[in-house]
């Protein structure tokens, strides 16, 4: 089928609802597992926006321990909805399920590492720019960006009063994304 004049604001617009909702159900999933504040107001939205499919889903996927395995097997499957809409849109043939699940995990791991690079950056510059005040933006960032960080600061020695850890983070995710991401899909493009 191709990109014509019709189909292409038809996946811009299936994309760029998919991925809001998956980034929702992605960020709700790391915010619960890393332990934000239930009553900061982002928490609060993002709970309000995925608890409909999450209702009905938690009651068929347990969760284990403090993994909620229902967020996950509904951002998978919302993935693999998103990319085989627009590639039957695109082409106008079936695609192999298997593909189709590898790419899915690599976009989503791919989406994972950039809210960690992003969070770690905006921590960064919110602590230079205003350090020790509260919001509850900046609540989030450090609540999301603190488990990696707080493994990197172990490791690397105080220089001093000066924090390395974000640089060292944003260097290992960038080196993450270079090393995971190419194999699944060159793996996913074997199989399709």
């Amino acid at each position: 089928m191709g990109s014509t004049y019709v189909t292409d604001p038809i996946i811009f617009v299936i994309d760029t609802v998919f991925s809001l909702y998956i980034l929702a159900v992605l960020l709700r999933f790391l915010l619960q597992w890393c332990g934000a504040d239930f009553y900061n107001p982002i928490s609060q939205f993002l709970v309000k926006v995925t608890h409909p499919p999450l209702k009905i889903l938690r009651r068929v996927v347990p969760s284990i321990g403090k993994i909620d395995t229902s967020s996950l097997v509904l951002i998978l499957a919302l993935q693999m909805l998103a990319d085989f809409s627009i590639s039957f849109l695109m082409s106008g043939g079936l695609i192999n399920i298997g593909a189709l699940a590898l790419t899915a995990i690599a976009q989503l791991i791919s989406l994972l590492l950039n809210i960690f690079v992003f969070t770690i950056f905006a921590s960064a510059i919110l602590s230079w720019v205003n350090p020790g005040s509260f919001y509850s933006t900046a609540s989030i960032l450090t609540t999301l960006s603190s488990p990696l960080l707080n493994i990197i600061r172990k490791v690397i020695p105080d220089l001093g009063g000066i924090d390395l850890s974000p640089l060292v983070a944003l260097v290992f995710l960038q080196l993450a994304k270079m090393l995971i991401l190419p194999p699944l899909y060159q793996l996913a493009n074997l199989l399709s």
